[in-house]
């Protein structure tokens, strides 16, 4: 399944029965595995016994995915399937192409893991398959390895067909309910999605240091932007597995524009630049958080006035998330602020309170997006959920979502005051729900515009933390 020819006009590979012979043999073979159960597997198998309880009688097929070409015969970095990895706790780590079989046709349900071993070194793949020869790769792990540390029975992956002939009805990934059940069953976090989630914010905490030492390089080189976005990457590679998102590094009025990642701007001193940008563990999970930056250090009057409408806008959110409460009032709470506060400055044709009716909404003029999203694996996540269930939803312990009011003023809007013009801010923290309130997950990184400005000063003197 999946196997990739060699390119047949790059190949100097020998493949004589001779060299076949000589390549295989004086190896050092038996190596202990040192393979341990990881911590993830209770809480996966959990997870799998919850899904396969909705499922009675189907055997659930969920593909971790192959390997997605960028060009020609170079891939791109390997991410599995979310639901596969939910359901595994397999992550960045995973053999591509591996099945999660759930079979739940009978009273207690059972999974098996398939999945494609290092061939041995007698074979051709070892050395001449540059797919997934471990010459090219490295060494994938054995079929023990995998079911120690993931708690699941495997199998090798050439025997998938043969098995999958034999079941009943099978329930794929193609199957709205199965997607919908997915997502449900992410809306709360267990103790090891939550510990997964502080770490990814913690270490997009620290790439956000790196991001204001990279800004006066950055405000010194052609697309500056790319400075500041590569400053994060490093991070993101460094602690984690790779980006949870492109980042967005948005300077001057290229922060108006929500999904910014061209990046190709450049970074000007008395700007301000608003970085969108998440690390993804090795887990898979995200963080994702939002903060707009002075570019010298200190806000002018005209952006701090629009930063604390923002803020105050966030800290309204912030004021009504809590259990029991619907997912939709805490957007409800930020864009009350919103229409406030741009009626005030004399940009909407009617008053805050007509334009809060969802006939009208003039006020989302100014900020179309919405104020939170769920988070965990995907920084998007539940995404495949009914709107009752998400929208509608009801507030519970465990859940993570943001909280991310923005104002974007964009340069040639003429409802816009001058001097307003050009600015686009958004505030965007990673909040986890507890007993009588939320947890603001990425409190660390400073939001108002003094402490930004202070913390900004420590770490270009090398002060931060």
């Amino acid at each position: 399944m999946g196997k990739k020819k060699q390119p047949t006009n790059r190949s100097r590979t020998p493949l004589s029965k001779e060299f076949l012979e000589y390549i295989s043999k004086d190896w050092v073979e038996g190596q202990q595995s040192q393979a341990e159960r990881h911590e993830v597997a209770d809480f996966a198998a959990k997870r799998r016994n919850t899904l396969a309880a909705q499922f009675k009688g189907s055997i659930l097929v969920i593909e971790a995915g192959a390997m997605k070409t960028r060009s020609n015969d170079t891939e791109y970095r390997y991410r599995p399937d979310t639901a596969f990895s939910h359901l595994t706790g397999w992550g960045s780590a995973a053999v591509p192409e591996s099945i999660l079989v759930i079979d739940a046709s009978k009273k207690t349900p059972k999974s098996y893991l398939y999945l494609r071993p290092t061939a041995g070194k007698n074979s051709d793949e070892f050395f001449a398959n540059p797919a997934i020869g471990e010459f090219w790769v490295g060494k994938r792990p054995t079929l023990e390895e995998v079911s120690t540390t993931l708690g699941i029975e495997t199998r090798d992956l050439k025997n998938y067909d043969k098995d999958s002939k034999k079941w009943g009805k099978k329930v794929t990934l193609k199957n709205a309910k199965l997607l919908e059940a997915l997502s449900n069953m992410r809306f709360v976090k267990d103790q090891y999605e939550i510990n997964q989630m502080r770490l990814a914010v913690s270490a997009t905490i620290a790439g956000f240091g790196d991001v204001a030492r990279a800004l006066p390089i950055a405000s010194r080189k052609a697309r500056g932007e790319r400075v500041v976005e590569t400053a994060f990457f490093a991070r993101a590679r460094q602690e984690g597995y790779d980006l949870g998102y492109e980042t967005i590094a948005a300077s001057g009025a290229n922060a108006c524009t929500l999904h910014w990642t061209r990046n190709d701007g450049d970074v000007i001193s008395g700007d301000l630049i608003l970085v969108d940008a998440g690390v993804e563990m090795d887990s898979l999970y995200t963080a994702d958080i939002t903060r707009t930056i002075p570019v010298n250090g200190k806000f002018t009057a005209a952006q701090k006035k629009v930063y604390d409408i923002v803020l105050e806008a966030a800290d309204a959110a912030f004021a009504v998330a809590k259990p029991g409460v619907k997912f939709k009032a805490v957007h409800d709470a930020a864009m009350a602020v919103i229409a406030q506060r741009t009626a005030e400055l004399g940009l909407l044709p009617l008053s805050a309170e007509e334009s809060l009716k969802p006939e009208n909404q003039h006020h989302r003029r100014f900020m179309v997006h919405g104020t939170s999203h769920h988070l965990g694996m995907d920084v998007h996540d539940c995404a495949q959920a009914r709107r009752e269930m998400y929208q509608e939803g009801i507030l519970q312990e465990g859940m993570v979502f943001t909280i991310e009011p923005g104002l974007y003023f964009h340069k040639d809007d003429l409802r816009v005051p001058e001097e307003l013009r050009g600015i686009g801010i958004r505030i965007e923290d990673d909040v986890l729900v507890i007993k009588d309130g939320v947890e603001n997950l990425s409190a660390a990184l400073p939001r108002t515009t003094a402490a930004i400005e202070e913390w900004f000063q420590n770490e270009l003197l090398g002060q931060g933390g």
